[in-house]
């Protein structure tokens, strides 16, 4: 197994006494408990030191001496920077590497007052020399950002080999581990999966619902990693009266884009008794918003702001990706980490940075919908994602960029595939807006290969065992993420330029129809869903659109699968355009998700509000 290096950078402006604590510092390392592979480099300026930050993804930690000054003219020394002012300029850069500074005993309150508020983690005497209790220190702030509370008790208990008398029925693998029908399954997950699959029977593994242990201390410190004041953990993913906000659309490509800044200021006028603004940054296809702006104005109205980062719960970790929407203001932003980060499939967090939280409440809706019997091993997986995220995130995501760079380069060179860069990518309504393009998410335009999206996807898959992400009518997109290598790129580079040297004509490609405006809602969402309505055909006797339908009232959320923004949400009039958009869908070649659509033996039918059911509902608007 691989095993890890922990370098620590120290910054000192004299040779002399710079290479005496290396050396110091490195002979404590060899002669003391080294478990994270610590070892000490030097540099005598300030440049040098932030382009070793910046290049060194094995940095986990920075010694900054209070003074830094070079020879000015051979004689006379010039003050390179204040400490104050390279501590928040590694900050920014690198939020997550431990910040040390060196201080001469005499000057310790001004040096301590002056950098009280900035990230600094503790302070060391110059003069002192003490090598190797300054060793012990810095070791144990590593070892504290790499412990995996969690994890590590989970780990604990599988040890332990306790005799299981409560749930799960599997009891530790034992009802598969004989059976001749599914024990291939438990040789296939492996015994761990099965050990550490337990309840909240066992209490040393803590409560998700109550977390008072080990779980509340893996929360503290993702919550620190993330730079949110509290982190709660979600294991099934992330009745008010909602405001919907239409997004934009390039309709040259089929991608749906971010809403319109000023769409965004308008509902934020029209509404002033809004709690909160929720959107999604960055989106399916990479789209970031500019945020700041977006959450001063919300503030400015008393209005709370909601980010979904489900696609960019990576971004604190390098500054190509910053700000999060917590450096931007937002109150709260929910991510999957399962998504772009190292933890199970359903692993989230959801990160609150709100002054006015209402911790009580805000569990008492947490417990309402989350499972009493969560899978620990999920937890767990959001443990070690957060570990990895803060010890080597920065080199992982430098690399994702490089190949993300790379990949862009050897598509473009087929002379067939084209991937598409934000210019083109926009909205034209949101061109103007500041909106950002994340590079790992690459969308490539498929129309001159000769295939149709699907054949594409179907000749990619079968014949070059590639799977991609997803596609419209002429594009796909490619998500590269921590884990992606360059012996991938290499495969689909073989494969779409064997594809591209194929010549084939280009195709007509069909525009799928755009997907409706929102209408208007006529009862609140959750009172819609929760009746029991009726299923109504989408086409009447003469396959035509069903007429019928026009200004019923939907009980349920119809979405088109990708992009997945609803055409249909509870409680919403339904028009003939929406009817017109389903029914082409269903008619298309393209075989695509439609969500919510539910079937009475063949026919597709939509559930509708009942007149009856709508006489005991109250109308909005």
């Amino acid at each position: 197994m691989r095993k890890p290096v922990s370098r620590i950078l120290v910054i000192n402006d004299e040779p002399l006494v710079l290479r005496e604590f290396v050396k110091g510092l490195n002979a404590a390392a060899r002669s003391l408990d080294n478990p994270h592979g610590i070892v000490f480099a030097g540099v005598t300026t300030a440049r040098e030191a932030l382009a070793a930050i910046e290049q060194d993804g094995d940095l986990q930690a920075v010694v900054v001496d209070d003074k830094l000054y070079t020879l000015n003219g051979g004689k006379a020394r010039k003050l390179q920077t204040t400490a104050l002012e390279l501590v928040q300029r590694i900050t920014r850069l690198r939020p997550e590497l431990d910040v040390y500074i060196l201080i001469a005993q005499e000057t310790e309150d001004e040096v301590v007052d002056t950098l009280f508020a900035e990230a600094v983690d503790g302070y060391f005497y110059r003069e002192e020399r003490d090598y190797r209790g300054m060793y012990r220190i810095l070791n144990a702030e590593i070892q504290e950002r790499a412990r995996t509370p969690f994890y590590d008790q989970l780990k604990n208990y599988v040890w332990m080999a306790k005799d299981s008398w409560h749930t799960p029925g599997h009891s530790s693998g034992e009802s598969l581990r004989g059976s001749p029908w599914i024990n291939d399954f438990y040789d296939f997950m492996g015994e761990h999966i099965f050990d550490a699959d337990l309840s909240v029977s066992v209490p040393m593994l803590d409560s998700l619902m109550e977390p008072k242990g080990v779980i509340a201390e893996a929360q503290a410190v993702a919550a620190k990693a993330f730079g949110a004041r509290r982190t709660f953990f979600a294991t099934n993913g992330t009745g008010a009266r909602p405001v919907y906000l239409d997004s934009s659309v390039n309709r040259k490509y089929g991608i749906y884009g971010p809403v319109p800044k000023k769409t965004i200021f308008q509902a934020i006028e029209e509404h002033p008794d809004a709690e909160a603004l929720i959107l999604t940054s960055c989106t399916y296809d990479g789209f970031r918003y500019d945020l700041q702006p977006i959450v001063e104005r919300c503030h400015a109205a008393g209005i709370r702001v909601i980010i979904d980062e489900a696609w960019y719960g990576f971004a604190r970790f390098h500054p190509a990706f910053r700000p999060t929407a917590l450096e931007a203001g937002a109150d709260y932003a929910t991510q999957s980490t399962h998504k772009v980060m190292s933890a199970f499939s359903q692993a989230s967090m959801i990160h609150v940075n709100d002054p006015g939280f209402n911790e009580h409440i805000f569990r008492e809706n947490f417990n309402m919908h989350t499972s009493t019997s969560p899978q620990y091993a999920m937890i767990a997986s959001l443990d070690v994602a957060r570990k990895q995220m803060v010890m080597e995130g920065y080199k992982l995501l430098s690399r994702t960029l490089a190949l993300a760079a790379e990949i862009r380069q050897q598509i473009n060179s087929t002379g067939v595939f084209r991937v598409l860069e934000l210019a083109e990518l926009l909205p034209e309504e949101v061109k103007h807006d500041g909106i950002l393009l994340d590079p790992t998410k690459v969308t490539v335009d498929i129309s001159s290969c000769g295939y149709t999206v699907e054949d594409l996807q179907r000749e990619l898959f079968t014949r070059f065992n590639i799977q991609v992400e997803k596609s419209t009518f002429n594009t796909i997109t490619l998500l590269l993420t921590i884990g992606t290598t360059r012996s991938k790129l290499s495969r689909l580079y073989d494969a779409l330029m064997r594809i591209a040297r194929e010549g084939r004509a280009p195709r007509r490609l069909y525009q799928f129809p755009e997907i409706p405006a929102f209408t208007r809602l006529r009862y609140l969402p959750r009172d819609a869903y929760y009746c029991g309505g009726e299923a109504v055909p989408l086409l009447d006797a003469k396959d035509d659109v069903n007429r019928a339908l026009l200004n019923r009232v939907s009980a349920d959320q119809i979405a088109p699968y990708p992009p997945g923004i609803p055409a249909l949400v509870p409680g919403q009039v339904i028009t003939a355009g929406v009817l017109d958009f389903l029914v082409g869908l269903l008619r298309s070649q393209k075989r695509m998700e439609l969500h919510g659509v539910l079937y009475d033996g063949y026919v597709p039918c939509l559930r509708v509000l009942r007149a009856t059911e709508e006489r005991g509902l109250k109308k909005i608007g």
